[in-house]
C-alpha cells in the first residue's frame, strides 16, 4: 500500500501542469498520521485536488486497531482567485480500515472494512510567498461502510451475524488540519 501511494503522488506530480501544489498536513503529522495530495488549477477558479491520508497504527493501546487509508480526489471553487481566500470543495472516495469506530471505544469489538464518503470541504488559503501557503480546511459528509465486526480480546468468530457485509453508514466530520503547500511550477 506504501509504494501504491509514493507512485500515485510521484505520477500525479510529473504529469499535472500549471499552479501545481504538492501538499502536506501538518496537523495530522503531529499524530502520526500522514496525509499528503496534489492540488492543481482546472479552470478560472477552479482546482482538482487530491489527497490521501493514513495510519498505520496497528494500535493505541495495544488493543484498539486505528488503521485506516482514505482516497480523497476533490474538486474546488475559489470565491476569491485560485489558492487565496476562502473555497469550497465537493468530494467522493474510498477507504480501508481496520479499526474500533467511535461508538464501541469501551467494547472489545473492532470493525474491518471498506467503505465511500460524499461529503464538502471548507477550507481558505493564505499566501505566504510566491512558492508556499497555507490551506486551513474541513470537511465533512455522509460515510458508507461494509465491514465485518470481530473481536479484539481473542474471543473467536464475528460479533455480527449479517451472511456477507454488516454496513453502516452516518454523517460524520472526517477531514482537517493545516496543510502545507509548496507550488510546483
Amino acid at each position: 500500500m506504501k509504494k501504491l501511494f509514493a507512485f500515485i503522488i510521484l505520477f500525479l506530480s510529473i504529469q499535472l501542469q500549471s499552479q501545481t501544489f504538492i501538499k502536506f498536513n501538518g496537523a495530522t503529522a503531529l499524530v502520526g498520521i500522514p496525509n499528503v495530495g496534489v492540488e492543481t488549477s482546472i479552470g478560472e477558479k477552479t482546482t482538482f485536488s487530491f489527497d490521501v491520508m493514513a495510519s498505520f497504527w496497528k494500535s493505541f493501546n495495544g488493543n484498539n486497531p486505528m488503521e485506516f487509508y482514505t482516497f480523497t480526489p476533490e474538486v474546488r471553487y475559489h470565491f476569491k482567485e485560485k489558492y487565496n481566500g476562502f473555497y469550497i470543495g465537493g468530494h467522493i472516495g474510498p477507504d480501508f480500515y481496520q479499526l474500533q469506530k467511535w461508538n464501541y471505544w469501551d467494547t472489545n469489538k473492532y470493525e474491518h472494512g471498506f467503505g465511500y464518503r460524499i461529503g464538502v470541504t471548507v477550507g481558505y488559503n493564505i499566501k505566504l510567498n510566491d512558492k508556499f501557503l497555507l490551506d486551513i480546511f474541513a470537511g465533512g459528509g455522509w460515510h458508507q461502510g461494509f465491514y465485518h465486526g470481530y473481536y479484539n480480546d481473542g474471543t473467536p468468530g464475528r460479533y455480527e451475524t449479517a451472511e456477507h457485509w454488516n454496513k453502516s453508514g452516518e454523517w460524520l466530520p472526517y477531514r482537517g488540519g493545516v496543510m502545507i503547500s509548496y507550488k510546483l511550477n
